[in-house]
């Protein structure tokens, strides 16, 4: 638990360094209001995370010619030809998992929010569907996962109100926070079976670039997330070069 802590504490470090980078190479070059843009559009930001599970992956016996990453990342959807994933585990002709790996950093954490949310339904819809018609061929349910990065601050975490032009939002999200909506948000998504993990990350700008964060709920944790891929992946190999 102690050597994922730290190796997770890297991937923080090396999110917030990027992104630092990358403003400061924007804001260099001459070019008005690209800093934040910048910081936003560069990527690269989340590769610290999509290393380290690709790394545990492998560890644990995956073989390393099935995941995937930067390249050939693409599956088929059914709304839309195809969709390209952070990360991919395909051994054998057979789908085992697909992830995403996404960040929101402020100042508008309200319009990001509700694009990070219609993104992430968006894209299980489209695979569970293409899944349905039979797009990856025999493979057994993929295992799907969400892992989201939050920037800590006093806006993120303050109450927000909401608008209720016609009828009443549900009394969960009633004064919650952008940090609690994501929380709720992650949640949902594993209880409505959409993904079979997810994984919220808080960290502060200036204290993430010494590698601090912190997990706001235990099943929404960056272990228990891991953990679930590993066991889906591990054992569906396993049985695939038993019966080879």
């Amino acid at each position: 638990m102690k050597e994922l802590r730290d190796r997770a504490a890297k991937a923080v470090r090396f999110f917030w360094a990027t992104r630092k980078g990358q403003q400061e190479k924007q804001a260099n070059s001459g070019k008005r209001d690209q800093g934040i843009r910048g910081s936003v559009t560069g990527g690269a930001q989340m590769d610290g995370f999509v290393d380290l599970v690709r790394d545990l992956l492998i560890e644990q016996g995956v073989p390393e010619t099935a995941v995937f990453q930067n390249k050939c990342v693409d599956l088929p959807g059914f709304f839309r030809p195809t969709k390209e994933w952070d990360l991919l585990v395909v051994w054998d002709g057979e789908l085992i998992a697909a992830m995403e790996f996404k960040s929101q950093v402020g100042p508008s954490f309200g319009n990001n929010f509700n694009n990070r949310t219609e993104e992430a339904l968006g894209s299980a819809t489209d695979l569970w569907t293409a899944y349905r018609e039979g797009a990856f061929n025999d493979s057994t349910r993929p295992w799907l996962g969400y892992i989201m990065l939050l920037e800590e601050t006093e806006k993120s975490t303050a109450p927000v109100r909401n608008k209720e032009s016609h009828f009443n939002v549900f009394k969960e999200f009633k004064g919650s926070s952008y940090a609690k909506r994501y929380e709720l948000f992650c949640r949902k998504l594993v209880r409505e079976r959409l993904y079979d993990a997810s994984c919220l990350i808080l960290s502060e700008r200036e204290a993430g670039l010494k590698g601090s964060y912190r997990e706001p709920s235990r099943d929404l944790a960056f272990e228990s997330f891991v953990t679930s891929l590993i066991a889906k992946a591990v054992t569906v190999v396993k049985m695939k070069m038993l019966h080879s």
